[in-house]
Order: structure tokens, then C-alpha cells, then sequence
């Protein structure tokens, strides 16, 4: 049983080392909300979600006040919106006024952010699919709070390469339709491989067909807090390291099976699963580039960078699943470039490049994410990063992902300002050479052969 002492040791953590619960997500089905009319399907998705969610920030706001404990947002993932739209919209215009409903719901509620304005494609594209896919770069221009998501591949079905040269395309116009807040669009917009259904954490959260109709997640970080336990195992071997993260690990989790608890308690809706990924921010001391510098590196992306980062993530694994009964996400160290000092200063010192990101994403949590590239990259060369990434998920069994910012009018070396959590990072080079007579191609790449398992 979690109870209050069990917080009262982490005062510290939570006091000095920049502990927090990154995000309280009520995950919330709209499935019942299809309905052959558009007007009906707005009106049914604003009244479930306001219904719903209601009281999802009041209760996050009591639960900080009780415990002492920073809840730093509190968010929606619904439905992936292609399948609750497929039999009322009939074009990308009609999808754009869904978007507009879940901004509107998510702000008369206040959460941070509403994620699910998604597609599921990694075999192929509905009608639908394609219509929603086509309208995101007008939905996140017209929005504020909507995060979408495609995912274009899976360990069982292979990869979808029409989608992922598709959301080459789009994301490019996704750039270009919110130029002039450095292409902030692309921000909301993430490309997946292996998707999870219970991830809580944006922008690629949404609410899997699997779910309840209704469950809240909880996203946990506390990079400072395991470097700062780290700090005090400087000098000491391999078994001594492992083990000092994994105990970091139990304890930044329980805090969040007790906000889950408590959260799932006082609103009535069943708990779900921790995320317990270490998420950095910009602030000075909550970086997981400062975590593996600790480890011995002199920079990220030094010689053994891959091999810190996978012990990192799999020490963070087994710490957190024996704190929680349920975990799930997307589960251990997030290498996010313009949400991390210390992999915006290890780019501009010239230690880590897209290439070097891309081996790590081998090993750790999710993939190439918030990595701004230059405004007059190719589309052809963004849907070969999508497709190399989705592979590795693909190939391993682990779920990939996609943040590109292709900033338009920004060159090598500029930097793109997005505030808050999402910082500000370098504008990172993008290999030269073209890879369009392979990404447009067609059709799919098939899953490999350890992926037939029945």
C-alpha cells in the first residue's frame, strides 16, 4: 500500500532535483460518438469530452496541493479520430472541423493538450484515413491545443511506404502552413512505428480501441533526480551504477502510482498504466544528456554513447516495473534535442549529429524527436528518416517515432524558439544526398520473419 511517507521521502527529489509528474491523460473513447452526420459527431465528441473531463485539472490541482507533488499538465488522448470520423466526413475540410471541436473541448476543460487526431495505417489507408492524414497540416495550423499522430508501421504488418511518403509531404506542409511561429505545427505531429495504445505522453498520445471507455495514465520524469544519485555513485563499477538507477527508478515511480491512484479514485475512471520515461525539460539540471555525461561521456555522442543510453533505459525499465503493477507508454529515456540543454549543447558543440540520434534511437524509449532540420529539406528526405526509423522499430520490436521540425527560412546553425516545455533547439544538418527513386516507390515493405510468431 502507497502512502504518505512513502512521498515524504522524496521531498528532495521533488524540492532540488526538478521531480515531477509530467502529466495526468484521461484517456477517453469516442467510439460511440460515429455517426453518419458531421454536426451529430461534433456535437457528441464536445459533450462526451467536456462531460467527461470536467473535473480532470481541479482534481490534478487538489492532488498537488494534498501531496506536494508538481503535476505539470494535465491532458486527453480520444479515439484516433479517422475511425470516429469515417462515416461523416467525406473530405479533409470535414476532418479540419472535428480538430476545431477538440480544441474547443479540450479549453473549456483546460487541460495542456488533447491528443488523438490520428490515423492507423501501417498496412494500409482507408478513404477516411488518407482524408485525415491530408487535412493535419490545416487542423494544427487552426488549432492550439490538438496533437495528431499517423502510425505507418508495426512489427506484424511491415511498413507502409505510401504513408510514410505521404507524411513526408505533410509535414512539410505542416511546416509551411505555421511558418511564422517556426513551423510550431510540426511540433504537434508525430510519425510512429508499433504504436502503443496507452501512451500518455503528446504529441503522440491517443486512446486505443482496446481501452475502456474511459482511464487515466500517468507520465512520470525525474531525469535530475537520477543525476543526482548518479553524482553520488561517481567512480563506482557497472553493478553499482545499475543498481543506483534502478532504485531512483522505483521510487520516481511510486510517486506516480500514487497520483494515478489517487486520480483514478477521486474522478471515478479506472487507472491505467505509468509511463515512467525519463522526459527532459529545458531547465538547467532535468536532462538526460546531463545523465549520461555523468555516466563517464565527455559529450553526447561521444564514443559509447549507445551503450550508456541502453543501460540507462533498461536499468529504468526494471526499477519502474517493480514499483507498479501497471506499466506501460512508452517506458524509459526520451532523447528529445530542443527539450534537453544538454543535447542542444552537445549539437552545437559539435559531438552529436542525426545520424549518431538515429543509433540511439535503437536503444532508447522512442525515437528522433523535436530535431529541427532546415525549411528547404526535401520531403522525399524527411519520408527516408521516417522510413529508416519506423524500420529499427520495426525490425526490433520497439515502438519508433518521428518529431521532425522542418523550419521554414531556417539554414544550419539558426535556432527555432518554440517556449515552455518544448524549449528552443539548433537547426540540425540533414544528409544531402536524395533518396526519392526509393521512398516513392509504392506499396509496402514486408514484416520480417521473426514477426510470424504464431
Amino acid at each position: 500500500m502507497i502512502n504518505i511517507y512513502e512521498v515524504n521521502e522524496t521531498n528532495t527529489m521533488i524540492e532540488h532535483e526538478n521531480l515531477d509528474v509530467r502529466t495526468i491523460t484521461m484517456g477517453i473513447s469516442l467510439l460511440d460518438c460515429a455517426d453518419p452526420d458531421l454536426g451529430a459527431v461534433n456535437e457528441k465528441i464536445y459533450a462526451k469530452i467536456t462531460g467527461m473531463a470536467k473535473d480532470l485539472v481541479a482534481t490534478g490541482q487538489a492532488i498537488e496541493r494534498d501531496f506536494g507533488i508538481p503535476i505539470v499538465n494535465k491532458r486527453i488522448s480520444v479515439t484516433p479520430i479517422a475511425l470516429v470520423g469515417a462515416s461523416a466526413c467525406k473530405c479533409p475540410e470535414d476532418f479540419v472541423t472535428i480538430a476545431r471541436t477538440l480544441d474547443k473541448a479540450a479549453g473549456e476543460v483546460g487541460v495542456n493538450f488533447i491528443g488523438g487526431y490520428s490515423a492507423l495505417v501501417s498496412k494500409g489507408m482507408t478513404r477516411a484515413e488518407k482524408d485525415l492524414i491530408c487535412s493535419i497540416p490545416q487542423a494544427l495550423a487552426q488549432t492550439e491545443r490538438v496533437c495528431s499522430s499517423v502510425n505507418v508501421g508495426s512489427t506484424k504488418c511491415g511498413l507502409n511506404m505510401d504513408a510514410v511518403e505521404l507524411m513526408g509531404r505533410i509535414i512539410k506542409e505542416t511546416a509551411q502552413a505555421t511558418k511564422e511561429r517556426d513551423s510550431f505545427g510540426c511540433t504537434k505531429l508525430v510519425v510512429f512505428c508499433n504504436a502503443p495504445d496507452d501512451n500518455p505522453f503528446m504529441a503522440g498520445a491517443f486512446h486505443g480501441v482496446t481501452e475502456a471507455d474511459g482511464v487515466i495514465n500517468v507520465g512520470v520524469s525525474g531525469p535530475g533526480v537520477v543525476k543526482v544519485a548518479l553524482e553520488r555513485a561517481r567512480g563506482k563499477d557497472f553493478e553499482v551504477l545499475c543498481e543506483t538507477i534502478k532504485k531512483t527508478a522505483f521510487k520516481i515511480t511510486r510517486i506516480g502510482q500514487l497520483v494515478a491512484q489517487e486520480a483514478s479514485k477521486r474522478l471515478g475512471v479506472p487507472f491505467g498504466i505509468i509511463d515512467l520515461s525519463l522526459a527532459p525539460t529545458p531547465a538547467v539540471g532535468d536532462s538526460v544528456a546531463e545523465i549520461l555525461q555523468e555516466i563517464g561521456l565527455e559529450r553526447v555522442g561521444a564514443p559509447g554513447t549507445t551503450a550508456a543510453l541502453a543501460m540507462l533505459n533498461d536499468q529504468v525499465k526494471k526499477g519502474g516495473v517493480m514499483a507498479s503493477s501497471y506499466v506501460g507508454g512508452l517506458s524509459g529515456a526520451f532523447i528529445p534535442v530542443s527539450e534537453d540543454q544538454g543535447m542542444i549543447d552537445a549539437v552545437n558543440a559539435g559531438a552529436l549529429t542525426l545520424e549518431k540520434l538515429e543509433a540511439m534511437t535503437c536503444v532508447c524509449s522512442v525515437g528522433l524527436d523535436m530535431i529541427a532540420v532546415p525549411g528547404d529539406t526535401p520531403a522525399s528526405s524527411i519520408a527516408g528518416i521516417i522510413a529508416d526509423e519506423a524500420a529499427i522499430g520495426m525490425v526490433n520490436q520497439k515502438t519508433t517515432a518521428v518529431r521532425l521540425i522542418p523550419a521554414v527560412g531556417k539554414s544550419v546553425g539558426d535556432t527555432v524558439e518554440f517556449g515552455g516545455l518544448l524549449g528552443f533547439g539548433p537547426v540540425m544538418a540533414v544528409n544531402p544526398f536524395s533518396c526519392e527513386r526509393f521512398v516513392t516507390r509504392g506499396g509496402r515493405i514486408p514484416a520480417p520473419i521473426h514477426s510470424f510468431k504464431n
